[in-house]
């Protein structure tokens, strides 16, 4: 019996590796892929899909592996992408950003099944992401007016990330896998 179980346990693990791994790989690949460079702020910022897939792994996954695969996948587009500066900025705000989404979408057994809370949960992460991005370009740049401009690029990336993600998960939600 103890043998079946340890295995069990490792293959778990195992699964729970390769879906985190996965998510990784699909949040980078919608960041890196599927983007736009906006012609405002200081460095333009970018609105790209990357925040719908994490948004789509907090809800269908939750915290753990949502925080994850935000801060890696996003983490390494900024390495990959060009924009090796932000990219510690990057991983605190998208971990942080997963890790909300996710831990409200599952609170109280709810495995990201309620629509309003996932809704909610996607709302409220977005001033913690914000904040994290103000604060690190703040830091950055030693000005603290200039990043304010960052902040509407910033929404509009976050409303496109709902507006995809939770008719997805909706969708999703009916599959075997993620009921």
């Amino acid at each position: 019996m103890q043998n079946t179980q340890s295995y069990s346990r490792s293959s778990q693990n195992t699964m729970d590796l390769i879906i985190t791994a996965m998510l990784i790989a699909l949040v980078f690949v919608s960041t890196f892929f599927l983007n736009i460079k906006l012609p405002i702020a200081a460095n333009g910022g970018l609105v790209h899909l990357g925040t719908a897939m994490l948004f789509i792994a907090s809800i269908l996954f939750g915290p753990k592996k949502a925080a994850l695969a935000g801060a890696i996948g996003m983490g390494l587009f900024d390495i990959v992408g060009g924009w090796t500066l932000w990219a510690p900025i990057t991983i605190v705000a998208r971990g942080l950003q997963g890790y909300i989404v996710g831990k409200i979408a599952w609170s109280k057994g709810r495995n990201g099944t309620s629509i309003p809370f996932n809704v909610i949960a996607t709302i409220v992460s977005i001033p913690f992401m914000i904040a994290v991005y103000y604060i690190g370009e703040g830091i950055l740049y030693g000005n603290w007016i200039a990043p304010l401009t960052s902040i509407p690029g910033d929404l509009v990336q976050n409303i496109l990330g709902i507006i995809v993600a939770v008719p997805v998960c909706v969708a999703l939600k009916k599959v075997p896998y993620f009921k």
